[in-house]
């Protein structure tokens, strides 16, 4: 199965709706429904952009159909390069120059105006590293664009499924670095946004990777204000993919900001095992990867089985038992005993801290923090040591207490299981 090289699956029998018309000049007429779009937009900008907040004012750029068709040559299938979920996706190049990827609502999808308002609203006035960069949008006639900065190293589901021959396996590190970026941009939405931002959506696809594989979520056409302090969930219609759906959401459609930290364990299970969240192909017991690591791990010696292949065997057998505790705890069926997601983060910079070195003398996990055993540039060393200090005293305190906690957690699991084997 051929996927895209930055925007999820690729189709490659699809023809785009455009090629049958690739000469006819694009409409320029403007219908009540646009007409409405854009004055919705721009009255909910200009209410949420401060005098202050620059950065959000200039991220909401307008663009009419003809320049976004001349940008992709008329989205002829040469530009093609994927399929999402908003609907295709083709690559161009803006007068400016700058290479983006623009995406055009499949008006036949399951995704429409009000995804469409959502995803510019959000991206418009929230900026994150760990957030895609929206460039602007079009809402002209029937058409609705969304024009991204383009991620030329794709998602993630292209770096870890039916991966092809010319592409590298991503070793151990990067895969953390990645579950790790992913989770600040979770955090960042869920505590700095307000009111707070649910994601609803996060899956390997959704996750693009910049130049040294730096994450960046995308589509946030599903995403939802999180609940005020007098809620405790927002009631939605269920929408999702299966496999990455947080069992509470998809039975009662009842979302909170715990149905994020269980998709997020779903794709942290993903980065350790290289198996989809789904898999039809494989056997009853096996093709949902939450059921199958759960199964996996009811014998401890069992664990270092649940890692990738393709991995070759190039991992911390340390880092990924903590890896995985991590990922289990995220998937618990209880939505309030998973932990938080500034709770994810401060694991997850554990985990990233502790690198794989295949060269380094540390016994059999040849696992060391970050710095140890390599040479360091004096120059450098001097000029990042009062940042560094500065933040392992900020740091220190809470990722001490964050692991305390996640590591005690999976010690009273063990504990409480082994009171009811008895019991039982």
């Amino acid at each position: 199965m051929g996927h895209c090289p930055c925007f999820g699956r690729k189709n490659k029998g699809t023809k785009s709706k455009n090629d049958d018309n690739k000469d006819e000049k694009p409409p320029l007429n403007l219908n009540k429904s646009s007409v409405k779009i854009n004055e919705k937009l721009e009255q909910k900008l200009d209410l949420s952009v401060t005098e202050d907040d620059d950065h959000a004012q200039s991220n909401a750029v307008t663009f009419s159909y003809r320049e976004l068709a001349t940008a992709t040559n008329n989205f002829r299938k040469e530009s093609f390069i994927g399929e999402g979920g908003f609907g295709s996706v083709h690559k161009g190049k803006l007068r400016s120059g700058q290479i983006v990827a623009v995406k055009q609502l499949n008006h036949s999808g399951l995704q429409g105006d009000k995804e469409f308002l959502v995803e510019v609203l959000l991206l418009s006035l929230l900026r994150h590293p760990n957030l895609v960069n929206l460039i602007g949008y079009c809402a002209e006639g029937e058409q609705r664009l969304l024009v991204y900065e383009f991620m030329p190293f794709g998602s993630l589901e292209c770096r870890l499924h039916d991966l092809k021959p010319h592409l590298q396996p991503l070793d151990w590190n990067t895969r953390m670095k990645i579950a790790a970026g992913a989770t600040k941009g979770l955090n960042f939405l869920h505590n700095e946004a307000n009111p707070p931002v649910i994601y609803r959506d996060l899956k390997s696809s959704n996750i693009l990777l910049d130049e040294g594989f730096h994450p960046k979520l995308s589509d946030f056409g599903l995403a939802k204000f999180g609940p005020n302090d007098d809620r405790s969930h927002v009631s939605t219609r269920v929408m999702g993919t299966h496999g990455y759906c947080a069992p509470e959401y998809a039975s009662t459609g009842k979302l909170t900001m715990k149905s994020d930290v269980y998709t997020f364990g779903v794709v942290l299970l993903e980065l350790i095992t290289g198996r989809r969240p789904l898999d039809m192909t494989r056997g009853d017991e096996k093709y949902m990867l939450v059921d199958w690591a759960r199964s996996m791990l009811k014998d401890d010696k069992n664990f270092v089985g649940l890692a990738d292949p393709l991995l070759k065997g190039q991992f911390s057998e340390h880092s990924l038992g903590k890896a995985m505790e991590v990922a289990l705890m995220c998937v618990r069926d209880d939505a309030h005993s998973r932990p938080s997601m500034t709770e994810v983060v401060h694991a997850m910079n554990y985990l990233t801290s502790r690198r794989y070195d295949p060269n380094a003398d540390c016994g059999k996990d040849r696992c060391v923090a970050e710095g140890e055993g390599q040479m360091e540039n004096p120059r450098e060393l001097h000029e990042n040591l009062e940042e560094t200090s500065l933040l392992n005293r900020i740091q220190d305190r809470q990722r001490a207490v964050a692991e305390a906690k996640m590591w005690g957690e999976t010690w009273r699991d063990k504990r409480r299981q082994q009171t009811q084997n008895v019991t039982g």
